[in-house]
């Protein structure tokens, strides 16, 4: 059993943002961490195909959990809701003690080590945050109210006391200990299976990080996300707007991801450097702020004067 080790939840739809990942973590992986991409079974001949490296196995999803579901639940697919369940699942397979869960429409940036996740040999980093940036973005409004809603409703289901109210996305680093926990002494106790709990609630790294909060059975050693998601296209355009590379995002975060809700009808896989008319804009706009300010401050002087 490894120690830690990288978990990516696809499907051939997803294949070639998969690609796209794989060759990154191929480039940048110090450490020979494995990963380990798991499959509708029926798609498991594609990603042999087109996937092979010493370092990556590829498994079914059925072989992962026997709970998967057939069936939407409330709004979301079948494919939105078995991810999930994957991803809570795959400490069942004993090939690891924790994992980082990543997606497709995600790569790597630069270098990465265990270090990158692990606080020690056997205790995770747990990716906390209260999202206060995001909660303010008018474009995002809607989708952080609903959002809101649901965390708080699994924060009070677990009985977590803190009045902070920390998560993350995704991108979570989980521990089988912390998993092991969860299903003996909540879901097996109240009789549930993770089906029955992302019907209530569909945010499966939040079911962990507040059962975590509650029992702490690990340290509980907090870092902010490892990959900058672009959740909505507006926040994408306003990096490059801002001439921010990817080099720049690389100081901060390992990887990046652009949410395929929005990025689906684009070719692009890649975050894009600005452009020159990105840059040119940049200069017109900090020119007219400062002839703005510059306009500004002559009224005022014109005011003293009178």
């Amino acid at each position: 059993m490894d120690k830690f080790a990288i978990l990516l939840k696809s499907y051939s739809g997803d294949i070639e943002r998969a690609v796209n990942l794989v060759r990154s973590f191929t480039e940048f992986n110090r450490d020979n961490i494995p990963l380990y991409i798991s499959v509708p079974k029926q798609d498991r001949s594609l990603f042999n195909s087109r996937i092979q490296a010493e370092n990556i196995k590829i498994i079914n999803d059925e072989d992962v959990s026997s709970g998967l579901i057939t069936e939407k639940i409330n709004s979301f697919s079948i494919g939105y809701i078995n991810q999930q369940i994957v991803k809570l699942s795959f400490w069942k397979t004993g090939l690891c003690e924790n994992y980082f869960c990543a997606d497709s429409d995600s790569y790597f940036i630069r270098d990465f080590s265990v270090s990158d996740f692990m606080f020690n040999e056997d205790t995770p980093y747990t990716v906390l945050i209260q999202d206060k940036d995001l909660a303010i973005e008018p474009e995002y409004q809607g989708m952080w109210d609903s959002r809101l809603e649901r965390l708080e409703y699994i924060k009070k289901r677990l009985g977590v006391k803190d009045r902070l109210l920390k998560t993350c996305h995704g991108f979570g680093i989980l521990s089988s200990k912390v998993l092991r926990s969860f299903e003996e002494n909540y879901l097996k106790a109240n009789n549930l299976s993770y089906s029955d709990i992302l019907k209530e609630s569909a945010f499966e790294i939040s079911w962990y990080n507040f059962w975590l909060q509650k029992t702490k059975i690990i340290e509980i050693i907090p870092i902010e996300p490892l990959f900058k998601t672009f959740h909505y296209r507006g926040q994408y355009q306003n990096y490059r707007q801002r001439l921010i590379t990817e080099k720049d995002i690389a100081r901060s975060y390992i990887g990046i991801c652009l949410n395929s809700n929005w990025l689906m009808n684009s070719g692009s896989r890649r975050y894009e450097n600005p452009s020159r008319t990105n840059r040119l804009f940049f200069r017109i706009a900090k020119n007219a702020g400062r002839i703005r300010r510059k306009i500004r401050r002559c009224g005022r002087l014109d005011r003293k004067g009178e």
